[in-house]
């Protein structure tokens, strides 16, 4: 039986009746959608695509899975932790909350209608979804014959009378499953697909009271057909800003029975803990209650790293900087530029901070470590970006996808991709179907996101910067190219013996500095040198720090083996003998022209010349000095292949 119109529109009792309108009964005619202050803002955008009328499929995707308000703030702080659900919840009590039919289906639950906190409403909907369906135990529950069902609901809608007509909404949630990516998905789910993409571009649905919800995890992972088509509006489900957050632990906090003297801790862990999903929050704040501690002390940093690094299941890793930009040797002019950006960045003037930094030089320079100490500088969390492809078809995207969504709500945060040539693709597809230019795509569209100036620095790691598109190194993402050098002098030297970092691996130019490697070494090996040791070390075998680390504990070695051979008690001093047993063993290393290589590269994609030690501006200023620079990086190239 249909329900007459003048029936339809009357008011529930005040019991059940939604807290806001949200679409009403209205036609999608145009205007825009009003709700409460408390509903998210993802709401409004959907109302205001439905009753524009361009649209009456919406795909929601990104933080589908977390809690929502459902309700308007109570009183009661215990009472309002019963005013979070989900988004199908809010979806059937508010979005759709004066609709006659809301219609759910996932592969798992399939078909069932919901109606909220209201039995009546759920009665009047299964009634009518009975006539139509059959008895409820019926109810189809494969995908195939679940969405057929549901356009022989829409279609018949269509040709009943106007005054006969209800308005439906259709709820499709774990969408990826019903219209997945890839080839076999398409095979797998034709028929669906077709329907969805139906339903996007059929006018007659636009024109009644019908839309359907798709709700995704991740873009990457639905058919791009459905992502890419004009008539189905996308609508992003952000992670929880600041305010909700407050509202949400304070509402778990006295739900759970927090002592009140830590709800200013509890408001301080709202404050900080951007990137978490209010799930996450639960488990902080839960926990604290029953173990009677303050929420933010000192293990909620790492149950912050534990929550997010999981939830991004380990597509990222947090570094909590210890040193700053004072611990850097060496490297004067970078770091001084470095500390003016931090500076700008800790004072809010973020207009000012580059979008991003290309650090660039040969291996062992101090990349990684000069970034860490810059986030050190700057207060704010470090956070390593790993290695998010997958060998399964839109799993990689799907990866990058979520990560990005979770920085965007860490911010501000440093963002250290290592290996930036290699990690980040290009706009090739290099026969991987597409996911290596889709890749660089979603990366360099964040990176030139300038409403995130400031709040994610970039910055991007590599010995080949000339490999690197040129689409990221341009103004606007990676602006600032720092080149980083071996010592190039004397002070530069002592600087970086006396500094207490990690040695980086250069190669002594003369008598002097390789007795200060051999020192250096054997101070880091907990061993000692014979007295006169190293003596003259020929600089044409190019020792790298590397390199005299390992001649170090192979000399070590011989000891040890002499001493036991003869039965005599080892010793921790390194003999003249030993040393020159591992000297004549040792095969220097062979890939200098790639260590030149590096350099010049480095020199050639620094944006200003006093990052550049003397010797090397030299180089660059003298007439044709970059184009010969270019030659020798050529030359080098095509020696080695690369």
């Amino acid at each position: 039986m249909s329900t007459p119109a003048a029936s339809r529109d009357t008011p529930r009792p005040p019991a059940v009746q939604p807290v806001v309108a949200g679409l009403g009964t209205g036609l999608p005619t145009g205007g825009s959608v009003a709700l409460a202050e408390w509903c998210p803002s993802w709401a409004e955008r959907l109302g205001d695509a439905y009753l524009s009328g361009t649209s009456c499929v919406f795909l929601m995707h990104g933080n589908v899975r977390d809690l929502v308000p459902i309700a308007a703030p109570a009183v009661n702080a215990s009472a309002d932790a019963n005013a979070w659900g989900t988004v199908p919840d809010f979806l059937a009590r508010e979005m759709f909350g004066s609709w006659d039919i809301v219609l759910a289906y996932d592969v798992g639950k399939g078909l069932r209608p919901l109606a909220g906190p209201d039995p009546s409403r759920l009665r009047t909907m299964a009634q009518w979804l009975t006539e139509r369906l059959g008895n409820a135990a019926t109810w189809p529950r494969d995908p195939d014959q679940a969405i057929a069902a549901i356009d022989a609901i829409l279609e018949r809608n269509l040709i009943d009378p106007p005054e006969q007509r209800k308005r439906i909404a259709v709820v499709l949630d774990y969408a990826q499953y019903l219209v997945p990516a890839g080839e076999a998905g398409a095979r797998s789910g034709a028929a669906r697909l077709v329907r969805i993409l139906g339903w996007a571009t059929n006018p007659l649905l636009r024109r009644v009271n019908v839309a359907i919800v798709l709700l995704t995890d991740s873009l990457a992972e639905m058919h791009p057909r459905v992502v890419a088509n004009p008539a189905v509006t996308a609508i992003e489900v952000p992670m929880p800003e600041a305010d909700e957050r407050e509202r949400f632990v304070l509402a778990t906090a006295a739900a759970a029975g927090m002592p009140a003297e830590h709800l200013d801790a509890v408001r301080r862990v709202a404050a900080l803990s951007g990137g978490l999903t209010l799930e996450s929050l639960r488990a902080v704040v839960t926990l604290s209650a029953r173990e009677r501690t303050a929420p933010d002390g000192p293990e909620f940093t790492a149950r912050k790293k534990d929550l997010i690094e999981r939830s991004c299941q380990g597509l990222i890793e947090f570094i909590q900087p210890r040193l700053t930009l004072d611990a850097v040797a060496g490297h004067a002019d970078a770091k001084n530029r470095l500390e003016s950006d931090a500076k700008a960045i800790k004072r809010g003037q973020l207009e000012s901070a580059p979008m991003g930094y290309l650090i660039c030089g040969p291996v062992g320079t101090g990349k990684s470590f000069i970034a860490e100490c810059y986030a050190g500088s700057v207060g704010i969390p470090c956070v390593v970006l790993k290695n998010f492809r997958s060998k399964y078809v839109g799993e990689t995207e799907g990866n990058l996808e979520h990560a990005l969504g979770v920085l965007r709500s860490l911010g501000p945060v440093v963002v250290i991709i290592d290996e930036a040539d290699a990690a980040l693709g290009n706009r090739q597809s290099d026969g991987d179907s597409g996911t290596s230019a889709r890749v660089f795509s979603m990366i360099a569209r964040q990176m030139g996101d300038t409403r995130y100036r400031g709040k994610i620095v970039w910055m991007l790691l590599t010995s080949r910067p000339d490999l690197l598109p040129i689409d990221l190194k341009r103004q606007g993402r990676a602006e600032v190219h720092i080149p980083l050098f071996y010592p190039h002098d004397q002070a530069e030297m002592d600087a970086m013996f006396r500094a207490e970092v990690h040695i980086p691996l250069f190669y002594p130019h003369d008598q002097a500095e390789m007795d200060a490697m051999f020192a250096a070494m054997a101070r880091k090996c907990h061993v000692k040198l014979a007295p006169g040791l190293p003596g003259p070390i020929d600089l044409s075998l190019g020792l790298s720090g590397a390199d005299v680390e390992s001649l170090v504990l192979a000399a070590r070695r011989q000891g040890l083996d002499r001493a036991a051979d003869a039965g005599q008690p080892a010793t921790d001093t390194i003999s003249a003998d030993d040393l020159a047993a591992a000297l004549d063993d040792f095969m220097p290393s062979a890939q200098g022209l790639e260590k030149e290589m590096q350099e010049i590269a480095a020199v050639l994609e620094c944006t200003e010349k006093r990052f550049l030690p003397e010797r090397w501006r030299e180089k660059v200023g003298q007439p044709g000095g970059r184009s010969h620079l270019q030659e020798r990086l050529a030359a080098i190239r095509e020696v080695i292949g690369s």
